[in-house]
């Protein structure tokens, strides 16, 4: 009886020293979450590498759905971190348009944001992933279009080619046209936004609708318009943390801050259209940013 009553005490001691030693290599795994598109392969790489690289802690990595489905996973504690970008964040969850200024939309993101969710936003990266109006650079030089507004004139002699939701949504072109005071396109055609690009490489439309560090922009060599105006919500891209990450994990955040501002639209281009064309994720990630002397 003495015996079993020792090896009881004993298998008890076990279970929670191993338990012990679960929670402490819990604590040192950091799970970083993404959306389902290249760019956001290449953000959520990008992290999880900044993070094992400058500190002792391991990471996972999990592709997510869109944008309510990773702040959900944020949320609910699935994930620790997923890049955001600023436009999504005011739009899709807290339900605004006013602002267009890119620091009072990343300001207004991170005082709801804290109060409402007690998250955090990191440091921006630096570039801005909105939309554009793209145009063949052989054209934009002929009729010297710059900006949207230089559309405008031309715009009725123009076929325009765009997500059926850009057309319709006051975000997209209805509002865009309103702002500009621009008339309606000669052909206004709703088409999958893949299909777009090489239907303006090929001519068959003048004028897409584009994100703006999408890689085929580079690709293509197409010219986008600068929105003069300002219409398009700014998207700029940061960590998205909980309040207690920072606390939690202080080395990481350290990590994750040491890319601000490192990137332009024209890079993410480049990263992107690696990735699209074949380039292994973390391999593109790790020669960038060993280019830039963020990691050894």
């Amino acid at each position: 009886m003495k015996n079993m009553k020792k090896i009881l005490v004993v298998g008890l001691m076990v279970s929670v020293l191993l338990t012990m030693a679960g929670c402490g290599k819990d604590e040192k795994l950091i799970k970083v979450g993404h959306k389902n598109y290249t760019e956001q392969r290449v953000l959520g790489q990008m992290f999880s590498t900044m993070i094992e690289e400058h500190t002792d802690y391991k990471t996972t990595v999990t592709e997510l759905g869109g944008t309510s489905i990773a702040f959900g996973a944020l949320k609910s504690g699935d994930i620790d971190l997923y890049p955001e970008y600023t436009g999504s964040a005011y739009s899709v969850v807290l339900k605004q348009d006013s602002l267009r200024d890119p620091d009072e939309v990343y300001n207004y993101c991170q005082e709801r944001y804290n109060e409402q969710y007690n998250m955090v936003w990191l440091k921006s990266l630096g570039y801005n992933n909105t939309w554009t109006m793209t145009v063949r650079r052989q054209m934009a030089e002929e009729l010297n279009l710059k900006t949207i507004s230089d559309l405008v004139e031309q715009a009725p002699n123009l076929v325009m080619g765009a997500e059926m939701e850009f057309l319709e949504r006051q975000d997209g072109l209805p509002g865009l046209k309103e702002a500009y005071g621009m008339g309606s396109f000669k052909k206004e055609i709703g088409m999958d936004l893949g299909l777009t690009y090489a239907a303006l490489k090929d001519g068959e439309i003048d004028v897409n609708d584009s994100y703006g560090t999408d890689g085929r922009i580079k690709k293509f060599d197409f010219v986008p318009l600068i929105d003069d105006k300002q219409f398009f919500l700014p998207y700029y891209i940061s960590p998205l943390i909980k309040e207690e990450f920072m606390t939690k994990y202080p080395e990481a955040v350290e990590a994750l801050n040491m890319l601000e501002d490192q990137f332009t639209d024209a890079e993410m281009q480049e990263l992107n259209l690696a990735v699209d064309e074949g380039g292994y994720v973390k391999t593109v990630v790790e020669d960038v940013l060993r280019e830039k002397g963020l990691i050894k």
